[in-house]
């Protein structure tokens, strides 16, 4: 959420942040609404201070004297038109915190002009793409595939992008997650086991809603969410709390399976691992001091990539443009690997900024040591990393002409053995 009080003093600054996210929000409603709820709180509070004068009056005057007879017919008079009053207020107010939850972030003066994924600047590249086995070829299309990968009989026991894991692929998805978790544990991340569901204020708060309220599922009894990503419930875990300044910074990871919907998904970015409804995923998270979030996010960054770097796989790094920036951030990096057998690269990592924007929905704040003050935090987080398209690209780069795939060796550890097999 924006701070009320930028948006009354700079509205023109504000109007054109949001421009260069190219959105459409209807910031004069937004401000009619907020003079209407101030203005309404004033004659509010002006109608207790004057019921609360009569009271005390009324203490003063002689039982059943005409003065006390006509102060306690004052007094109800008053008290309708408060509680007339606060009803007219909690009305406006409501309106005023959706359409404030309504407004995005606003970017960072870093960020890109542009519109389009298109307009997206390469920050930097790592690995050659040509590096790679003779042999790549799409993941989906290498012989006996859905023997390890089944899409056929996930589709047939719950929908389309809800594979089955059989043999080696199992342990592939389990090596690489022990592998990101101790990697992000050994750069000074706590790791959480936390819950996969969660309710809409969590949702609110790191601004899944109203924003994808559509991509997510939804239990119907419990309006509980099914995590789109750790970061949800990561980001909760401080939420309506006040930490230390001493405690900053705050580092954690988790891996939870992650649900979207992914409505408006066609083609080619569905094949194959490409795009699920249904995947794995370690997130990073970050609590920090405003002064240094985007020193953070540089050290958030570098965390992610040296995971693709093990994996000796070519990636390049995105700084995202206005226009695919996101609701929430202020500034967003993509990671994209390199695909060889597809030709294109995939994106594997999100390492975004979102300053106090989700702090002030979720009231994450902190006391300044030296004047006691109550500030809010900034919040970062990242993919460390997900899985479908970093297998992905590890089955199409390091595929052999005999069939097999040769694992990395920072996880051949993990997976126990040097080579796939789909036999």
């Amino acid at each position: 959420m924006l701070d009320p009080k930028l948006i009354r003093e700079t509205p023109d600054l504000v109007r054109a942040a949001i421009a260069k996210k190219h959105l459409t929000v209807d910031l004069d409603g937004v401000l009619a609404l907020d003079t209407a709820w101030r203005n309404q709180l004033q004659e509010v509070e002006q109608l207790r201070s004057k019921q609360k004068a009569a009271n005390t009056d009324m203490a003063k005057l002689p039982k059943g004297s005409p003065e006390f007879i006509a102060k306690v017919q004052e007094m109800k008079a008053v008290s309708a038109q408060v509680k007339e009053r606060e009803v007219q207020l909690k009305d406006t107010e409501d309106k005023w915190k959706q359409a404030m939850l309504a407004l995005p972030n606003l970017p960072h003066a870093s960020v890109p002009e542009g519109a389009t994924p298109e307009q997206n600047v390469v920050y930097s590249t790592n690995g050659d793409v040509n590096a790679v086995s003779p042999a790549a070829k799409p993941h989906f299309d290498i012989p006996d595939f859905e023997k390890l990968f089944d899409f056929a009989r996930g589709t047939k026991v719950t929908g389309a992008g809800f594979p089955f894991y059989v043999g080696d692929g199992a342990r592939i998805v389990r090596a690489l997650l022990q592998f990101f978790l101790d990697e992000d544990t050994k750069a000074g991340y706590v790791e959480v086991n936390p819950p996969i569901f969660v309710n809409a204020a969590s949702a609110t708060a790191t601004g899944q809603l109203p924003d994808k309220e559509g991509q997510m599922y939804e239990t119907t009894e419990e309006h509980f969410y099914a995590v789109p990503t750790a970061e949800v419930p990561l980001t909760n875990f401080f939420r309506d709390e006040i930490l230390d300044e001493s405690a900053l910074p705050v580092y954690r990871c988790a891996y939870t399976p992650c649900f979207r919907r992914e409505a408006g998904s066609y083609g080619k970015d569905v094949r194959g691992l490409n795009r699920l409804h249904q995947f794995d995923k370690v997130e990073l998270l970050k609590w920090v001091h405003p002064a240094t979030s985007y020193d953070e996010l540089d050290k958030l960054r570098n965390d992610a990539e040296r995971l693709l770097q093990k994996l000796e796989l070519p990636y390049r790094v995105l700084l995202m443009c206005g226009g695919d920036i996101g609701f929430s951030q202020a500034k967003k990096f993509d990671l994209e690997v390199w695909a060889a057998g597809q030709k294109r690269w995939l994106e594997v990592s999100s390492c975004s900024n979102f300053e106090s924007f989700q702090a002030r929905r979720a009231q994450i704040r902190y006391r300044v040591k030296e004047t006691g003050k109550i500030e809010l935090v900034h919040t970062l987080n990242g993919s460390g990393l997900a899985i479908p398209r970093v297998l992905a690209a590890l089955l199409e780069n390091n595929l052999q002409a005999d069939g097999r795939v040769k694992i990395p060796a920072a996880l051949v550890p993990y997976f126990g053995k040097e080579f796939l097999s789909f036999q």
